[in-house]
Formats: C-alpha cells, sequence, structure tokens
C-alpha cells in the first residue's frame, strides 16, 4: 500500500510538473516527434540496405552455382568412367574440389533425382553431413520438386541447421546427368553470415547516430524554449511584482528581435499604468485631506451653530408652535450633522492608514451588553426586544473595546431599523482561537445581492425607505474597516421577508490568523406557524448564500 501511494505521489508530481512546465512538453513531444522520425527513416535506410546486399549477393550465388554447374557437368561429360565404382569415385573427386570454392559456399551435395529410374545406383557424395539433418534439414520439398520437374537453375533462401550457425542461406539446385547412373541434383549451399555481420553494423551506427541526433535535439529545442520562454517568465515574475505594488519594476530588454519588441511593449504599459496610479493615488489624497480639512474647517462654525441651536432649543417654550418645531428640528439635524462628520473623519482616519488599534484582553460578553443598553432606548421606542446568549464560560480577546463596541452598536441600530418591532437575537461564540458575535434580526432581510452592497459607504436597499434612526450611511463601513483593523470578519446573510444576520468574528489573540468563526452564519428559517407574522408572507423562501466581507 506504501509503495502504491508513492507511486501515485510520484505520478500525480509529473503530471503537475507536465501541466506546469510549458518548455517540459515542447522539449518532450519535439524529442518523440524527432525520435518517431529517426525511427522511420532508420527501418527505411535499413531495409534499403538489406535488400541491396541480399539481391547482390544472390547475383553472385547463382553465377557462382551456374559456373559449378557447368564445371561438374563437363567433367562427367569428358570423363572415362564406364561403371558404377568409376563414377562413384568420380563424382566423390568432384565434390572434393568444389569444397571450399567459390564465393561463400559452405557446402555441397550430389543427389539423386527422384524420378530416376537408372538400376546402376551410386551413394550420394555430401561434403557436410549436417546438411542432410533430418531434424534440421536445409532443402525443403518444394525446391527439390521444382529441380526435378522443372529443370535448370532454381533457388531458395534458408535458414542453415543450427549446427552450422544458424545464419540466413541460400541454396541453388541444378540437375545434371552422370553416366551409366543417370540424372542427378547439384546443391550448392552459401551463407549470408557477412551481410548479416555488415547489416548489423549497418543498424548499430544508425541507433547511434539517431541517440545523438535525438540528444542534440533536445538540446536544441531545450536552449529555444529557453530563449523564447525566458521572456516570458521575467514578463510573468515582473507583473507579480507590479501586481504587488512594485511599480518600478522593468523588463530588462536586449536585442531588436519580436521578444525585444514584445519588453519594450510592456515596459511602456508599465509606464502607463504607474503614471495613471500614481494619478489616482495622487487624486485619492487629495480627496482624503479634502474630506479631513472640510470635516476639521466645519467644527468651528458648527460650535457656534451648536450654541445657538441649545440657547433656541432651551427657550423653544416660548415660541410659537411653528418657530418651536423649528427649534427642535435644528437641534435634531445638528446632532446628525454632528455624527456624521465624526463618521467622516473617522472614514478619512482609515482611508490615510492612520487608524490605530488600542488592544487589550477584554471580556467580550460585558463589551456587548453595553452596547446593548446603549441602544436600549431605540429598541424599546421600536417595540424590539433584545435578548444576549453568551458562551457559557470566559469569553475573553484582545480587542479595541471602544471599535468594538463601536461596531455592536451599529449592528444593532440596522438590525432595529430594519427589525419592523421584531425580537433580535444576539449570540455569542467562543473557541479556542476566535470570538465570535451574530446579531440576528427578523425584519424585511435583503438578497445576495444586498448583501453584496451592504458594507459600501451611503448604500441604502431601498432608498425609498424612511430612516427613524437618523443614520449617516457610513455605520457598516466603518464597522467593516473596524473589523479589519482587528483582522478579523464581518459578515452579511439575509432572506427576504425572513430577516438578516450580521456576524462578527475577532481573533482571540492579537496577530492571529482565522481559518474559522465559532457561530455558523446561516441560521435556519423560522416555522411559518411560529410567532412573527408578516403582512405580505412571500410564496416560498429562496436560498440566499451567505456572504463574507472583510480579509482574512
Amino acid at each position: 500500500m506504501s509503495l502504491r501511494r508513492r507511486a501515485h505521489r510520484i505520478a500525480r508530481t509529473v503530471a503537475m510538473r507536465w501541466r506546469s512546465s510549458l518548455r517540459l512538453r515542447v522539449g518532450t513531444l519535439t524529442a518523440l516527434v524527432g525520435l518517431a522520425a529517426l525511427v522511420v527513416l532508420a527501418l527505411f535506410v535499413t531495409m534499403t540496405i538489406r535488400d541491396g546486399l541480399f539481391e547482390e549477393r544472390r547475383d553472385r550465388v547463382l553465377a557462382d552455382a551456374a559456373a559449378r554447374a557447368v564445371t561438374v557437368q563437363q567433367r562427367f561429360d569428358t570423363g572415362l568412367a564406364t561403371t558404377g565404382p568409376e563414377v562413384q569415385d568420380l563424382a566423390n573427386d568432384l565434390i572434393v574440389s568444389l569444397q571450399g570454392a567459390g564465393s561463400g559456399a559452405v557446402g555441397t551435395m550430389l543427389l539423386r533425382s527422384p524420378a530416376e529410374q537408372s538400376q546402376v545406383l551410386i551413394n550420394e557424395a555430401v561434403t557436410d553431413a549436417r546438411l542432410l539433418d533430418d531434424d534440421d534439414p536445409v532443402l525443403t520439398p518444394e525446391l527439390r520438386k521444382a529441380v526435378a520437374a522443372e529443370g535448370g537453375q532454381h533457388w531458395q533462401s534458408v535458414e542453415l541447421p543450427q549446427s552450422m550457425g544458424g545464419a540466413p542461406g541460400i541454396v541453388v539446385g541444378t540437375p545434371v546427368t552422370l553416366p551409366v547412373v543417370g540424372t542427378y541434383e547439384l546443391y550448392a549451399v552459401y551463407t549470408l553470415a557477412p551481410e548479416e555481420e555488415t547489416l548489423v553494423v549497418v543498424m548499430r551506427v544508425l541507433a547511434a547516430g539517431a541517440a545523438v541526433l535525438v540528444l542534440l535535439l533536445g538540446a536544441m529545442t531545450w536552449i529555444l524554449t529557453r530563449r523564447v520562454l525566458g521572456p516570458v517568465q521575467q514578463a510573468a515574475r515582473t507583473a507579480e511584482r507590479l501586481a504587488d505594488g512594485l511599480l518600478d519594476e522593468r523588463l530588462e530588454v536586449r536585442g531588436h528581435d519580436e521578444l525585444a519588441t514584445l519588453g519594450r511593449s510592456f515596459n511602456e504599459m508599465a509606464e502607463s499604468l504607474q503614471d495613471q496610479i500614481e494619478r489616482m493615488a495622487e487624486l485619492s489624497r487629495l480627496q482624503q485631506r479634502f474630506v479631513s480639512d472640510v470635516s476639521h474647517e466645519l467644527r468651528t462654525p458648527l460650535t457656534t451653530i451648536r450654541m445657538a441651536s441649545e440657547v433656541l432649543h432651551a427657550a423653544r417654550d416660548d415660541f410659537d408652535p411653528a418657530v418651536r418645531r423649528s427649534a427642535e428640528l435644528l437641534n435634531t439635524q445638528l446632532d446628525r450633522f454632528e455624527s456624521m462628520l465624526a463618521d467622516l473623519l473617522e472614514i478619512s482616519r482609515f482611508d490615510a492608514g492612520a487608524a490605530v488599534l488600542d488592544a487589550e484582553e477584554r471580556e467580550v460578553v460585558a463589551v456587548v451588553q453595553r452596547a446593548v443598553d446603549m441602544a436600549a432606548p431605540l429598541a424599546e421606542r421600536s417595540g424590539s426586544t433584545v435578548t444576549v446568549t453568551g458562551p457559557g464560560r470566559p469569553c475573553t480577546a484582545d480587542i479595541d473595546s471602544r471599535r468594538v463596541e463601536r461596531i455592536l452598536r451599529n449592528l444593532l441600530i440596522n438590525a432595529i431599523e430594519h427589525g419592523e418591532g421584531r425580537p433580535i437575537e444576539i449570540t455569542v461564540g467562543v473557541d479556542a482561537t476566535a470570538v465570535a458575535v451574530l446579531v440576528r434580526d427578523h425584519g424585511v432581510g435583503m438578497t445576495a445581492q444586498e448583501a453584496e452592497q451592504v458594507f459600501n459607504r451611503f448604500w441604502r436597499a431601498d432608498p425609498a425607505r424612511a430612516r427613524t434612526t437618523g443614520g449617516t450611511g457610513l455605520g457598516l463601513a466603518i464597522s467593516l474597516e473596524d473589523a479589519r483593523l482587528h483582522g478579523g470578519w464581518l459578515e452579511a446573510w439575509g432572506q427576504p421577508g425572513d430577516g438578516a444576520a450580521f456576524r462578527l468574528t475577532l481573533p482571540r489573540r492579537a496577530g492571529v490568523v482565522l481559518t474559522g468563526s465559532p457561530l455558523e452564519l446561516r441560521q435556519s428559517l423560522p416555522d411559518r406557524t411560529e410567532p412573527h407574522p408578516r403582512p405580505h408572507e412571500p410564496a416560498g423562501p429562496a436560498a440566499v448564500p451567505d456572504l463574507r466581507v472583510g480579509g482574512r
């Protein structure tokens, strides 16, 4: 099992390397295609050389065999043998004289023709008895039949007996007429071992040449792909550094070819992007400074207006009803104006990176309770009840209590604003690394698209909906920045007609990277038979995915 896992791991590594490396794919495919082409070429060349060697050797063998047959026939015709023993002696002498003569002959046989009817017999003459081995014969019935029936010269490719080396060979047969004894068949056996050795040498040379060519082709492909892909990889690395904010990174351009043109174009694009980003950054700084300066400058006249408003508000009972109402509206709107200025200043500090976290170990449930106490009058006016469920054990974390309290207050105000007087549940959860607070209402709810935008500045799900709390539209945006400053998450989920849930998750110790939350964000929907009736019940709930807002 361990071996199988190791093999699987190796295969997965190779597959990953194959998918991720264009150079490896190009080099391997080029080498394989080159090798296939060389194999085909080597086979063609080998077959051509083999056929050429065989045909040349065959022609020489046939000419030599024909000369042997003529010599033997002349000797028998001019000989003075008139009896069987004399013919036997002459035949033996001729076979011995032919041994070793000619072009690569390894044996000669003089055999009686199967159709001969003469009553005078002589022994068959053979230079090497192994040629007539019944277990590994050289002569085939087809060749003997052709020589006996058709006459003339006939040949056949054969394999020599294993006792003689087993090399390929050629057997040539010719009928000859002997005095007194009649027709016999003369067979000459030739070896093709020298040609076979030559072919083996050629194949070895071709194999060595193919191996060298494949190595050269692979090396050349590797060099070319490196030359081509090197600038591409450099461009990818430079693009990554540009994406990381190192706007001064540029490609090194050498030469005047297409790759150099690509490098110059890339550098021009990077310079253009750097200019635009720097202009946008400068514009953003100017905007941040403008907001901050305006917010500060407005404080002085606002203080004066506040003093005058308080005087008018204190004496409102002495005014007629219209003036008294104006004094009350002025005081209310000044409160909202001061809250908006405070929020704008806070946002400008976040944008400028000047926000500082003053973290210390605090009991989170106590912070939650303070936020609930502060929002209690507003909840009472709207008819909502707020319940807090703790984890049942100590729930401490390194937090900036002022900022966390502000987050919870904003979430509570938002829940009261959209809760339509229904109960609001707050749940606190804790585990080894994180603490979470879930604020759940049962009001109008929101869709997935609305949940994606709920933390945007000045965004409202329904612009026509009247505000009862006089919010500035910056509360949730500031809450998100406060959560990020802690290294935490602020997430939203909702179901149209069934309310919404906001979950704040913070690390228990500063610097810890969150990997999960102690509480589930998506809540089970209440039964239709349960309390919290709604005036306009939708036909059926549509599942809305939870949305995580904020970085890890």
